[in-house]
């Protein structure tokens, strides 16, 4: 007999070391399954350092992922929600049923064809593999696991549910990506409508109205022209030989919306003109409760402590103004007060969003009624959806229609005097 030492995982995907005693490898093997572990190494005794057997458990990741680094530099690839979404789904399901994470983490690098979250699964498999949990090999890759993703896995790995929490994760991210779908999907209208628009009063203002002053310049002989085709030969005169300069305005005016994005109180006023735009104001404001009310209940459904979850929250929302809101009510709940009151007092969310969250502390089920609140409102906006893009239309024919119209009576009117003088 000879003697082994070997490494292997239990179901939770925690590691185990040990040595035995067998005729051979293949007996170990099947020794350390009958106690319901899975093995990751095997080797004698008389072996040096298990540490580069355990390297040799994922060179073929990570080599791989450096002969792809070599043709495309991974930070030029894109891991879209939708991709994340489907590695969730899967390792969620592996997990479930009974594979160990590691394993289930290498079996999703050897199927994954997004390059950059491939090299990611490798990465995260080595640091899990020298001794960190999932959340801490999850936090080493900001830009693709976000805060909430980190802090629902630790909670899910602490209560012993990862593949519940990973699951409901999935789903999260799923209902997100159905909304803002369904969001962009109404807007490809009116912005294809605007474009036009926008080329189509170019044109004209560049091209043809000159062309209607210099007939007025040899007709009218210095006669003065109505106040409504001043206007518009002004406008045009504007734009044909100070164009450069009306571009840059435009840009200029572009980038200081975007450095005030970057500023916190400029950012404030931005988010604050968002929820309060006559049309779209309502579709902004639902959404955000919705993202709101999804994201605290997901948290707290998984176990992660209310304060905790808040803060979380608080930096996930994507709107500054519902986020200082939930700042109050991060620090009223740490004073011991319920959710509700600083929720009604912060005036940003619903009567009816109180109510229920009130209904919910009551019961003791409040990331239920959370999630509740976060489905009518979600029900809400493919509502106002529907009913944006039917008002929108009709909205948009009318203005390009007043916006044409106007152009055109404006250099019909020294027409008419010109027709007039002429007979």
């Amino acid at each position: 007999m000879a003697k082994f030492k070997y490494t292997a995982l239990d179901a939770k995907g925690q590691e185990f070391a040990g040595e035995m005693d067998a005729d051979s490898e293949a007996a170990v093997l099947a020794k350390i399954r009958e106690k319901g572990l899975f093995p990751t190494n095997i080797s004698a005794a008389g072996d040096k350092p298990a540490k580069k057997a355990k390297r040799a458990a994922v060179p073929a990741a990570s080599s791989k992922g450096l002969q792809m680094e070599l043709k495309i530099p991974t930070f030029l690839v894109r891991v879209k929600t939708k991709q994340l979404m489907v590695l969730t789904r899967q390792l969620a399901t592996l997990i479930n049923a009974g594979l160990p994470l590691l394993r289930g983490l290498r079996v999703l690098y050897k199927q994954e064809k997004n390059q950059r979250l491939k090299q990611t699964v490798g990465e995260m498999a080595e640091s899990i593999e020298s001794g960190s949990t999932f959340a801490e090999a999850l936090a080493q890759h900001p830009r693709i696991f976000n805060k909430l993703f980190v802090n629902m896995v630790k909670a899910g790995e602490i209560g012993g549910v990862l593949d519940v929490v990973l699951t409901r994760l999935a789903e999260f991210m799923e209902k997100a990506q159905k909304i803002k779908s369904k969001i962009i999907s109404a807007m490809v209208y009116p912005v294809v409508v605007l474009i036009m628009a926008g080329a189509i009063l170019t044109f004209l203002m560049v091209f043809i109205v000159p062309k209607f002053e210099q007939i007025f310049q040899d007709l009218l002989e210095g006669a003065a022209l109505p106040g409504l085709t001043q206007f518009v030969l002004g406008v045009s005169r504007t734009m044909t030989r100070r164009l450069p300069l009306v571009i840059i305005g435009v840009v200029a005016l572009v980038v200081v919306v975007k450095l005030l994005g970057t500023l916190k109180s400029g950012r404030y006023a931005v988010d604050w003109i968002k929820l309060h735009m006559p049309i779209f104001g309502t579709l902004v404001s639902k959404t955000a409760i919705a993202r709101f009310a999804r994201t605290l209940g997901t948290l707290m459904n998984s176990g992660v402590p209310v304060l905790q979850a808040l803060n979380i929250v608080r930096e996930t929302v994507q709107n500054e103004v519902i986020s200082r809101a939930v700042g109050m009510i991060h620090d009223s709940v740490k004073e011991g007060e319920n959710m509700a009151p600083p929720i009604e007092a912060a005036k940003v969310f619903p009567p009816m969003v109180v109510s229920m969250v009130e209904v919910g502390e009551e019961t003791g089920a409040l990331p239920e009624m959370l999630m509740k609140i976060a489905d009518s409102y979600d029900e809400d906006v493919d509502n106002t959806v529907v009913g944006l893009t039917s008002i929108i239309e009709p909205i948009l024919i009318i203005c390009l229609a007043l916006v044409v119209g106007t152009i055109v009576i404006a250099l019909f009117l020294p027409l008419i005097s010109i027709i007039g003088k002429l007979s």
